[in-house]
């Protein structure tokens, strides 16, 4: 119980700071005037400093992992135009997802066949699934949907890059 409130209140403490315009002091890993350069890789459980949304416009692989931790980890997304996240359900998972580029339609239910949740989304909305739920993002928008997810605790390996959704899938019947 105690590691589950820990894990709640640090993805909380993640969703405040992700969402919140703040100065970034340059750091190594830290997009600047000074440094615009981004390297996409899997940061691991080091501490890091990003700008998160320049990564984010910056991937357009399906899915990469971003930063993996021990009890989250953060993945970015780029959904084509007419695709989609693919219909999902994480059992023992929370999920945070907030779009940065481009708009979706975001599906949720109770089981495959019942997604009774169903509404658009675009640049800056936000998105909680909590565990359990059936979800699926698609884009219906002109241009890659650019988002970013937070998994609570962490769902991929760590430094997973799934090229293409078709990738993707492979690796999750392998996962």
């Amino acid at each position: 119980m105690k590691q589950k409130l820990f894990q709640f209140f640090t993805v909380l403490l993640l969703v405040g700071l992700c969402c919140t315009s703040c100065q970034q002091n340059p750091q190594k890993n830290a997009v600047t005037e000074e440094n615009p350069n981004v390297t996409l890789k899997d940061y691991g459980a080091e501490p890091t400093v990003l700008n998160i949304d320049a990564y984010t416009l910056a991937n357009d692989n399906f899915r990469l992992a971003l930063w993996t931790g021990t009890n989250f980890q953060v993945t970015l997304m780029s959904i084509p135009v007419g695709g989609e996240v693919g219909l999902e359900q994480h059992p023992d998972i929370d999920q945070f997802l907030r779009i940065e580029e481009g708009e979706g339609n975001v599906l949720m239910g109770d089981s495959e066949d019942a997604l009774t949740f169903n509404q658009p989304a675009k640049a800056d909305f936000a998105i909680f699934v909590p565990a359990g739920k059936w979800h699926n993002i698609i884009n219906t928008g002109d241009k890659p949907l650019k988002l970013y997810s937070i998994y609570a605790p962490v769902e991929h390996p760590f430094g997973t890059v799934h090229k293409t959704a078709e990738e993707a899938e492979a690796a999750e019947h392998q996962h």
